[in-house]
């Protein structure tokens, strides 16, 4: 069974940095689209940024210029390098990727368990 398996989350200061990690696991055949999305407290999941197989990559405007998302195709990992971060960047990051798994030749949706980062002093 597929799995996205996050790390990296944690407390940090206002200007500090963090570097959050997921890993697929091995029973897959490829991988297209990966992304992360956070959930603050009392508000509804949103985009953080994507990037496609070929390394093409998105960014919400609120991070822009701070954030860089990343990713190992050979380990099946996506990174997302956060540097200058706000109180406001507090929430749950969640990562998300179309994975086709073994033994299928179509692509389904997967999520991981989630992260914390909270920003405060």
């Amino acid at each position: 069974q597929v799995q996205l398996v996050e790390s990296g989350g944690g407390l940090v200061q206002p200007g500090g940095s963090l570097r959050l990690s997921c890993a697929a696991s091995e029973s897959i055949n490829w991988i297209n689209d990966m992304g992360w999305y956070r959930q603050a407290p009392g508000k509804g999941r949103e985009l953080v940024a994507t990037i496609t197989s070929g390394g093409s990559t998105t960014y919400a405007d609120s991070v822009k210029g701070r954030f860089t998302i990343s990713r190992d195709n050979a380990k099946n990992t996506v990174y997302l390098q956060m540097n200058s971060l706000k109180p406001e960047d507090t929430a749950v990051y969640y990562c998300n990727a179309d994975i086709s798994p073994r033994g299928s030749f179509r692509t389904s949706n997967f999520w991981g368990q989630g992260t914390q980062v909270t920003v405060s002093s």
